[in-house]
């Protein structure tokens, strides 16, 4: 994903009396609080969703308590990181963005290309999962999202849910346990590379600025 001017400011910030970008704002050197929350409660939720789903398959009963709660824990991260997705990707555009790394041409274009397929499938992963969810969301006993099923959008199409379920479903269910997994772990360890191998500030970038 193309990165947005670098000297674009952020969204409503403005400079400290000693010239300094507020902590809640990126600045070219380092993320601030608010991209850097959004990034961790993304992370955090997507394994929440994998954690829900495989207790679910592996360790619960069809149509018993424990195997529904899994899957309502599933649906309500998937909807929360699809939230968090939006609001990531308006604070991408409307804010500064760290300058590369020194480092060749070809791994700047790599870095680009893999954080712009980790925003597709953080996009497509919940969107999916949502068209091929056949019961409603109950989320966290503030009401009810309805199944895409029970919509009119999806009454408008005119084809059984069984026709349509399936190909969404195959998208969701086979990105999710493949490609997505290769993506974080890829991104994952290029993350461990620069801080360990190439010893930049690639890392420290998205963790809180330690106090003197």
């Amino acid at each position: 994903m193309k990165k947005p001017r670098s000297d674009m400011a952020s969204a409503g910030a403005v400079q400290t009396d000693d010239g300094q970008l507020p902590s809640w704002a990126n600045s070219r050197e380092r993320y601030g609080s608010v991209a850097r929350a959004l990034h961790w409660s993304i992370a955090v939720l997507f394994l929440v969703c994998y954690v829900a789903v495989y207790y679910r398959h592996w360790f619960t009963l069809p149509k018993t308590p424990a195997n529904w709660i899994a899957l309502q824990t599933h649906l309500v991260a998937g909807v929360t990181v699809a939230a968090l997705v939006v609001a990531r990707v308006f604070w991408f555009f409307r804010s500064i963005q760290p300058d590369d790394p020194p480092g060749a041409r070809f791994e700047h274009l790599a870095s680009h290309g893999m954080h712009g397929a980790l925003y597709l499938f953080m996009i497509a992963m919940p969107i999916s999962g949502y068209l091929g969810t056949g019961v409603a969301i109950e989320f966290m006993g503030l009401g009810d999202i309805p199944s895409f099923k029970d919509t009119a959008l999806f009454k408008s199409l005119g084809v059984a849910w069984e026709t349509f379920e399936k190909p969404i479903d195959f998208v969701h269910k086979n990105s999710g346990a493949h490609l997505v997994w290769v993506l974080v772990l890829l991104h994952a360890g290029a993350a461990l590379f620069h801080h360990y191998v190439k010893r930049d500030d690639v890392l420290r970038r998205m963790l809180p600025r330690r106090q003197p």
